[in-house]
């Protein structure tokens, strides 16, 4: 049996703790059998941008002349759009595995992983333990069991990003941020997209300011349906057909060349057989961890989309920092998640941070609104922009409770409000007393705080 000083079960955020790990001289293990960069760079984040750069290009040049600019768009090369990011990232991912190969103090093990004993696992065969484990395997795209999905053969988010036939119509089942993410970019590719979701708007997470207005947006692209339940799904021959029922009865059928689940992502603790090593989880599967990100294991750590926090890279990356100093440094360091940021990359963009309005409601906390819209400010104008807002919670002794926005780079926008809820003193006049550059679009930060009644 082989035996390390740290072994780390994951290698997307988890990659960052082995090369801490064997930097400091500990003899340390990295199990991975996917690419290196985990979700993140494979089958996420990255990919999903680089796929969203292109679509927002294609309709760059369909809204020229709207600038008085003559331009027509010829024609989208859907496998090159693809082709570009795959080539791209692989590289990437490629080059990680060879740098961690030839780094000392490190093994890299490239199979599949169980758990079988305390700080004990089963790599291909081979019985693996060390005196710290970090445990960063990540998630996966969730698949309810709807009658006949699994006999479609649906699409998941990890098929979608790399598919190079593009469908001429495609059906997407949920309307979370990979839903819309991925709805726009078939959609500005050329795709004709419908989209079903079971609540009564699409990304119901965020502020219901937010999720109405984007929820207007998306019916203007697309068939919406909000307030169905897939109920089952089947092939036509030509294609896949889903049934929806909304709570009145009302009945639906849509088909399409292509059907896309995308129902949000569940925690991989079920393929680790955690329970053996004697690690908690929460109802849902993610495993449970104080703030020092330990788990009910002794020196077992937990960080990433598997652990019982924001399922964010940026998230994921804080809580490297903290298992860093605690299983590598044996440190005594704790996490505060407070004002954690979010970001949706469809145009336009959304993003948020702190509490909603409805969690305010939920609460019967006393709040007070600041809002300022996008298109009448200086720059919005010159944008020519149509549509986003961003809207501010305060309490009214001028508390920041959370602040949301709407519009044309909404995710860059959200972190001077970020910076002063976790740097700043978390106060309205953080922000008012700032000089903003004029006439950014930040200006429109800048008069929704001044619109704060406080």
């Amino acid at each position: 049996m082989a035996h390390h000083d740290l072994l780390v079960v994951g290698g997307g955020t988890g990659n960052n703790v082995a090369a801490a790990g064997a930097d400091a001289g500990l003899d340390t293990a990295l199990i991975e059998p996917g690419p290196l960069g985990g979700t993140c760079l494979n089958r996420g984040c990255n990919p999903s941008k680089m796929l969203i750069q292109a679509a927002t290009a294609a309709n760059h040049v369909r809204e020229a002349d709207r600038f008085n600019v003559d331009a027509t768009l010829e024609g989208v090369d859907f496998a090159a759009v693809v082709d570009d990011m795959d080539e791209t990232l692989s590289g990437l991912a490629e080059g990680m595995a060879d740098d961690y190969r030839e780094r000392e103090n490190l093994t890299l093990y490239g199979e599949y992983v169980e758990f079988v004993d305390e700080r004990t696992v089963d790599v291909d065969g081979e019985r693996v333990s060390a005196d710290k484990v970090v445990v960063a395997a990540g998630s996966r795209p969730l698949v309810p069991p709807i009658d006949g999905l699994d006999e479609v053969d649906p699409l998941t988010s990890d098929d979608a990003l790399y598919l190079r036939d593009q469908p001429d119509s495609l059906v997407i089942l949920g309307g979370g941020y990979i839903a819309v993410e991925l709805g726009y970019f078939f959609e500005s590719m050329g795709t004709d997209v419908t989209i079903v979701e079971m609540l009564d708007s699409l990304v119901p997470r965020e502020d219901p300011d937010v999720a109405e207005t984007f929820t207007d947006i998306a019916h203007d692209r697309h068939d919406v349906y909000t307030g169905y339940r897939v109920t089952a799904v089947e092939s036509d021959g030509d294609g896949v057909v889903a049934h929806a029922e909304a709570e009145d009865g009302d009945e639906i059928r849509v088909s399409g060349d292509e059907l896309l689940a995308a129902f949000g992502r569940r925690p991989n603790t079920d393929t680790l057989s955690v329970e053996a090593a004697g690690i908690e989880t929460d109802d849902d599967g993610f495993v449970v961890t104080n703030d020092r990100l330990e788990t009910s294991a002794e020196n077992v750590w937990a960080q990433g989309d598997i652990a019982d926090n924001a399922m964010f890279k940026h998230s994921g990356d804080y809580e490297t920092e903290t298992v860093v100093e605690n299983a590598v440094h044996d440190g005594d360091a704790t996490a505060d998640f407070t004002a954690m940021p979010h970001a949706i990359f469809t145009e336009p963009q959304m993003a948020g941070v702190g509490e909603t309005e409805a969690d305010l409601a939920d609460t019967d906390r006393e709040y007070v609104v600041g809002r300022q819209s996008l298109p009448d400010t200086p720059m919005g104008r010159a944008k020519k922009l149509d549509a986003g807002f961003v809207k501010v919670l305060a309490a009214p002794d001028g508390e920041i409770l959370g602040c949301h926005a709407l519009g044309y780079e909404a995710t860059t926008m959200i972190h001077e409000v970020v910076v002063a809820m976790r740097a700043g003193s978390g106060h309205v006049h953080d922000i008012r007393d700032t000089i903003h550059a004029h006439p950014t679009l930040n200006k429109a930060v800048e008069y929704a705080f001044e619109d704060v009644p406080v």
